[in-house]
């Protein structure tokens, strides 16, 4: 099945179910009003979101309409946890190299991985609009993401991949300029890791097809950045990691709430024609090679663009289409 969701002015937004042409949507908020109450009751909602998205393909719904990409938000505009995980070493290596660190000496053992910002969540279309931009370094980072349910604590490898409800194409974004002296403090990331944004329709796994395994997803990542394909990239290659094991990794103590997102990191893959997943990672390479790096951060009016495609060249998940644009200074208001 395929979700989006519908700006009516709320911060959560009104839940639709998506034909499979990705153009036609219904309103699905007599079932469940949004994603999240759709996680939150998923076995109970399930059987009846799915007999309507099965109408809605036969074309015996009445009230379905033609999607706007501009009214939609992010599939789920708000996310109860947002953890990020480093799957691709061809990423990281050269990042770390760049300034003369490794990655550590278990990486290949066990994830690294992080809590980020959960929410807001920006839409796909929607400006992405931050204070500063040459102070901030700002960068973007092509990533996939799980939609979980309740996970329980200490929940078993061979049991993780149930959990699974959803798949999303997310947008990591990174003020580069902020990480070093946070993760100098020895504290990691939060100024550094600002609010992201997120692909039209979020996907049960199986309609991704043959990209699905079972455990991850392939197909054809395309990153453009000022109009230029910067990464032409597959998220199935060269990944040390599945969601199981990163599902493992964040209950290894907690249990995770319906509505956590589960990232797997910014694509990198071996074979350097595929190009990079992130301006940081094209710069590094640069200096690495060239002695200097000659690509910019984001400017404000950069535009940028990722999305996913399947086997045939079709869009899985719609593509994140956005600007980076100035937020207005907070106005203080007096008593």
């Amino acid at each position: 099945m395929i979700f989006a969701t519908l700006n009516n002015d709320t911060p959560d937004g009104e839940l639709l179910v998506v034909n499979k042409a990705r153009s036609r949507a219904v309103r699905a908020g007599s079932i469940a009003p949004t994603l999240q109450s759709a996680l939150d009751r998923w076995d109970a909602v399930m059987p009846v979101l799915r007999e309507l998205s099965d109408k809605l393909e036969r074309n015996e719904v009445s009230d379905d309409f033609e999607i706007d990409l501009s009214a939609l938000m992010a599939p789920l505009p708000r996310s109860y946890a947002y953890f990020d995980a480093g799957c691709y070493p061809h990423h990281l290596i050269p990042i770390r190299a760049a300034r003369g660190a490794k990655i550590p000496e278990d990486f290949y053992e066990k994830p690294l991985m992080y809590e980020g910002c959960s929410a807001p969540i920006a839409g796909p279309k929607e400006p992405l609009r931050l204070l500063k931009d040459d102070e901030w370094g700002v960068d973007i980072e092509a990533e996939v993401a799980a939609v979980l349910g309740d996970v329980p604590a200490g929940v078993k490898r061979e049991d993780a991949a149930r959990y699974i409800r959803l798949l999303v194409l997310y947008n990591d974004t990174s003020l580069r300029q902020l990480t070093a002296p946070e993760l100098g403090r020895g504290f990691g990331f939060l100024q550094s890791k600002p609010m992201s944004s997120m692909g039209p329709f979020a996907i049960t796994p199986d309609e991704a097809g043959e990209l699905w395994n079972g455990e991850f997803l392939g197909g054809r990542y395309l990153l453009h950045v000022r109009g230029e394909v910067i990464g032409d990239l597959d998220p199935g290659k060269d990944n040390i990691f599945t969601w199981p094991d990163l599902i493992v990794h964040a209950a290894k103590t907690r249990p995770l709430i319906a509505g956590t997102l589960m990232a797997a990191g910014t694509l990198g893959n071996e074979d350097r024609r595929h190009g990079c997943g992130c301006l940081a990672e094209l710069r590094s390479r640069e200096q690495l090679t060239e002695g200097s790096a000659r690509t910019p951060f984001l400017k404000f009016g950069d535009s940028f663009r990722l999305e996913l495609l399947d086997r045939d060249g079709q869009s899985v998940f719609g593509a994140i289409d956005q600007r980076l644009e100035q937020l207005p200074e907070p106005k203080h208001e007096h008593a």
